[in-house]
């Protein structure tokens, strides 16, 4: 099942997708949650229609426009990128290039947009803007220290997230929240993917491109922090609640990784694609 929130006919709505045709599932005041608040039910049924309506009649928003908590995200899991980051200039993290634990930290929720969305670049004044492809993972129930291998039981589905970063912002804080969590610097979507939707997940490949060039190129596999490593870790001190989102982190071939680096401008365009979990795209403004 591939869970929607979307705008139609000047509403906010929320159902699942299947081709090109959306099944309405919640038209009412709160659909903007009702994917949250389907996630955090338990609920693994079918959800019941109320209507269709095809994909091109809407505009499609982030398939959690308004998550409980702030994005949790990790840094600097893919070898490649690592070292990329590392050699930039811009990691101010310390001086291992690959980490010997995850590097966690978190995205604010209020930078979350949707497919086709603005990402406002003129919001960093040091004109430092990259982009992060990754896979997203969606919390399905509660998880209090949980054992790598039942970490999956825990796991609700799959979603594209681009974690847009101001490069100088984060490296001139010395930490990466105010460099990530400007307004608009999450793009998330097209739909979140149920788990029983990905047949091999160390096989999806995500795909960056901008502007038609492609940049970034990986395999789930090549994570240095596997799932199960990165949900273990989490919830050995903290708990994770229904509807947390973890970005998973980016492969290598950010602007930073080119020599001179090359950021992202007004008029740049970004597509991030996964096997099975659609691309999403978002210009630049």
């Amino acid at each position: 099942m591939k869970l929607v929130t979307f705008e139609h006919d000047g509403a906010v709505k929320a159902g699942t997708l299947e081709g090109d045709t959306i099944a309405i599932c919640d038209d009412g005041p709160d659909a903007d949650t009702a994917v949250l608040q389907r996630i955090r039910s338990g609920e693994t049924g079918p959800w019941p229609p109320i209507a269709t309506v095809s994909v091109d009649a809407v505009r499609l928003l982030a398939p959690v426009p308004r998550p409980l908590r702030d994005i949790i995200c990790v840094g600097k899991n893919y070898v490649a990128h690592a070292a990329e980051f590392h050699n930039s200039g811009f990691d101010s993290t310390g001086k291992e290039a690959t980490p010997s634990y995850p590097v966690i930290f978190s995205k604010a929720m209020t930078s979350i947009v949707g497919p086709e969305a603005d990402v406002n670049a003129s919001l960093d004044p040091t004109k430092s803007v990259d982009y992060e492809g990754e896979l997203g993972v969606v919390i399905g129930k509660t998880a209090r220290r949980v054992a790598k291998a039942d970490a999956f039981d825990y796991v609700f589905g799959y979603t594209i997230i681009n974690d847009v970063t101001s490069r100088e912002l984060q490296k001139r804080h010395n930490q990466w929240v105010i460099g990530k969590g400007l307004d608009t610097f999450c793009p998330m979507g097209p739909f979140v993917a149920t788990k029983d939707e990905v047949h091999d997940l160390d096989a999806l490949e995500l795909v960056t491109s901008v502007n038609g060039e492609v940049r970034q190129r990986a395999v789930v596999k090549d994570l240095i922090f596997d799932i199960p490593t990165l949900i273990a870790t989490i919830t050995a001190t903290a708990t994770l609640l229904p509807g947390d989102i973890i970005a998973t982190g980016t492969p290598a071939g950010v602007g930073i990784g080119f020599d001179p680096p090359v950021f992202l401008s007004s008029g740049d365009r970004m597509d991030v694609s996964i096997t099975g979990l659609g691309t999403l795209s978002n210009p630049v403004v």
